[in-house]
């Protein structure tokens, strides 16, 4: 696997289930160490630079949003923890959840239940999507962000993305292909191989691994 992203794009990793996307995921941040190769960063190995350093530059929206039983405010205050409250405030309205959060008994004060068992789906999402606004984080890592969410919610969610998205460099894993055809590049992926790269448009003319994955959803352009 080797592919580049350039500063300020919007990388899409696609591919069927069990391809290698998460994978991928996985190694930008060390959650796992590289066996073999290398990941540059801005110039740097990665491996050869701390955690913390390394985890200070990417800001991670994941599937499942993980949330702490506390506070909704200490919830997105992870993103940077000196953060004042109308910090908090401005990073859940880009996020499109401050209206929601004060319809809330207490408000920014309401505890989340355990993994945020008191919210639903999408008002977990928008909490994550709130504590990464607020990291301000150089690199944006969105892996499935929207895919268990219904169509209302997502486009909530694709909005507070999109927000989020730019100015940044962007890497995303996309089960809902509609959701990146405007990805600056896309990477596609099998049996943890790169097979095809470029636009939605020119790997649509292709007519290969990622045309056919669009027509499994139906998707044409």
């Amino acid at each position: 696997v080797s592919f580049e992203v350039m500063p300020g794009q919007t990388v899409a990793i696609v591919g069927a289930s069990g391809a290698g996307k998460s994978s991928i995921i996985s190694l930008l941040p060390r959650f796992y160490d590289l066996d073999s190769g290398s990941i540059i960063l801005d110039g740097q190995d990665i491996s050869q630079v701390t955690l913390a350093s390394l985890r200070r530059q990417i800001a991670l929206v994941s599937q499942d949003a993980i949330l702490f039983d506390m506070s909704i405010a200490n919830n997105i205050r992870f993103g940077r923890l000196d953060a004042s409250q109308k910090e908090i405030e401005d990073a859940a309205r880009a996020a499109s959840a401050d209206g929601f959060i004060r319809q809330l008994d207490n408000g920014y004060n309401m505890r989340v239940g355990s993994n945020g068992n008191r919210l639903s789906g999408g008002q977990r999402q928008r909490i994550a999507i709130a504590r990464a606004i607020l990291k301000d984080a150089p690199l944006l890592v969105l892996d499935e962000a929207t895919s268990a969410l219904d169509a209302e919610v997502e486009t909530l969610i694709q909005d507070a993305l999109l927000r989020l998205s730019k100015g940044r460099t962007t890497i995303v894993i996309a089960h809902r292909l509609s959701t990146i055809q405007d990805a600056d590049h896309i990477v596609v992926l099998d049996e943890g191989r790169v097979v095809e790269h470029g636009t939605h448009q020119a790997l649509m003319t292709r007519k290969g691994h990622y045309a056919n994955l669009c027509a499994l959803q139906a998707l044409t352009g």
